[in-house]
């Protein structure tokens, strides 16, 4: 029977049995699979079992549902495919498909795979190093000059996605004021990717980078200052 893990970084924390036609993720306690983070969408993607293969259908989520770090609307599931949601990701384990690729004695049995807690192991380290991005070796930061909302003067982006925002759930607070008004619960992420540090307006025209309004997403630069309503940073890499 295929499983889904759900990691937080590079940390397994639950263990789902696809035992039925078909799952939903999202944020609401009405899914299949709830994750607790202000970027899922309440019903964010479905994954589903059709004519014996398997597949994963983004339900117009806000942020995006990612399939081997590209963005999908539905695709395919196969054997150790990472599926991205924010900070989260669901790492799809199929058994029966890897044993029929490798012509294995079990190969197209219908008998149920018990996968060992070596293998297991093995499984995540492989689906860990697929779903590392090729970025920069060094590690970016984003340092406050003005406007902390919490008494933090830096942060590290050392995760895969870092979200920015006055909610109490993201990994940097924001403030807003004036013309800003409130800052939103999630005004903008920054995600590591192979062409680098990406920021991606969550809340589009909200974040500003060097004086331009970002809507869609911008390669950070070292140095590259960024405004979030009253909050001022600057990007570094070390």
């Amino acid at each position: 029977m295929p499983k889904l893990l759900l990691k937080f970084n590079a940390a397994v924390i639950k263990e789902v049995a696809f035992d039925k036609p078909s799952l939903t993720v999202g944020r609401k306690d009405d899914n299949d699979i709830v994750i607790d983070n202000p970027a899922i969408s309440g019903h964010h993607c479905r994954l589903t079992l059709e004519g014996g293969g398997y597949y994963i259908e983004d339900l117009e989520s806000t942020n995006g549902t990612f399939v081997n770090e590209k963005k999908i609307k539905k695709s395919g599931l196969h054997h150790n495919d990472v599926v991205g949601l924010a900070k989260h990701a669901l790492v799809f384990l199929n058994e029966a498909e890897l044993a029929a690729a490798g012509g294995g004695p079990d190969a197209g049995s219908d008998k149920t795979m018990v996968l060992t807690p070596q293998k297991q192991a093995e499984l995540i380290a492989a689906s860990a190093a697929a779903a590392k991005p090729a970025g920069p070796e060094k590690i970016g930061w984003l340092r406050v000059l003005k406007g902390a909302a919490d008494g933090t003067s830096e942060f590290e982006l050392k995760g895969m996605s870092t979200y920015i925002g006055k909610s109490d759930r993201v990994q940097i607070q924001i403030k807003g004021s004036g013309l800003f008004g409130s800052a939103p619960e999630v005004a903008a992420s920054v995600h590591r990717k192979p062409e680098g540090f990406v920021l991606v307006a969550v809340t589009e025209g909200y974040p500003v980078v060097n004086g331009a309004k970002v809507s869609g997403s911008v390669v950070l630069r070292e140095g590259d200052m960024i405004d979030c309503g009253a909050t001022t940073m600057v990007f570094e890499l070390r």
